[in-house]
């Protein structure tokens, strides 16, 4: 017995102290396959766009020159980044909340039977009737958008970390246990970790949510952002303006993704490997 457990703590605290070296992915030509995939994407889009010949579906060129024109009347800046700010917010929000939440229905029997119930009210309520809600309850402020935005998105958060934590290693606290670690180092070097791939998952589901569910909350009650000008485009049926604010944000979460997320994602976890 005494054996097994050396060979556990060894394991340990080689996990601890130094990730295995691994040879990293050839990241250039994963890059180079996203932007032949979204080349193509920009060519059939061309192409049905001379077919058509209309003006409900600009040509590529078309979009981007509006979005240059409107980069440069400073418009397109000011309002991306009041609906970035709106999303950062929100998502730290609603991942700080839930991941405490999913850990503790997770970790704890009772916490699960006690909250389950309002987890799945949580999953089920509309987004809109949530945002109608929180304008009527808090007003139209930023207040009142975030706390909409948050409050549909910490339900699938919750649920996420929740099967994380139930997937934890138990042999592994255990050990940590008996070789007497820090409570903040076990969480931290022991626990955590193996919650990554879980907190990953839904930062990425997370991001797609949120923005949207931004853009509908500005839509609805807020009189700057990406969602009010699209309203604004909307009602002067601008096609060109939509697509070109639209395709602006959408880049953003791109780079958000390829820059953040992802090296993030491979630098945390590679010691799974």
């Amino acid at each position: 017995m005494r054996g097994a457990a050396d060979e556990a703590g060894v394991l340990l605290m080689s996990k601890l102290r130094k990730a295995p070296r691994l040879s990293m992915p050839d990241v250039g030509a994963d890059g180079w396959v996203r932007l032949a995939s979204l080349g193509g994407f920009l060519l059939m889009w061309h192409v049905a766009a001379m077919l058509f010949d209309s003006t409900t579906l600009p040509a590529p060129v078309v979009v981007f020159r509006r979005m240059l024109d409107e980069m440069l009347s400073g418009l397109l800046p000011l309002h991306l980044g009041i609906t970035l700010a709106r999303v950062a917010v929100s998502f730290l929000l609603a991942m700080v909340v839930g991941t405490a939440i999913g850990i503790a229905m997770g970790r704890w029997r009772q916490a699960d039977l006690l909250l389950d119930g309002w987890l799945v009210l949580g999953l089920n309520i509309p987004a809109l009737v949530t945002i109608i809600l929180c304008y009527v309850w808090f007003g139209l402020n930023d207040a009142a958008a975030i706390v909409a935005v948050a409050l549909n998105k910490i339900p699938t958060v919750v649920v996420t970390v929740r099967e994380g934590a139930r997937a934890i290693d138990r042999g592994l606290m255990q050990v940590a246990q008996a070789y007497r670690l820090p409570r903040g180092l076990t969480f931290t070097r022991v626990y955590l970790p193996q919650l990554y791939p879980w907190l990953f998952a839904s930062a990425r589901s997370g991001l797609s949510l949120i923005w949207k569910i931004v853009l509908v909350v500005e839509l609805l009650g807020r009189s700057d952002g990406i969602g009010f000008q699209l309203n604004m485009f909307f009602q002067l049926f601008d096609i060109t303006g939509i697509l070109a604010y639209t395709l602006t944000f959408a880049a953003v979460v791109l780079i958000v993704e390829a820059v953040g997320l992802r090296p993030l994602e491979r630098r945390l976890t590679r010691w799974r490997s």
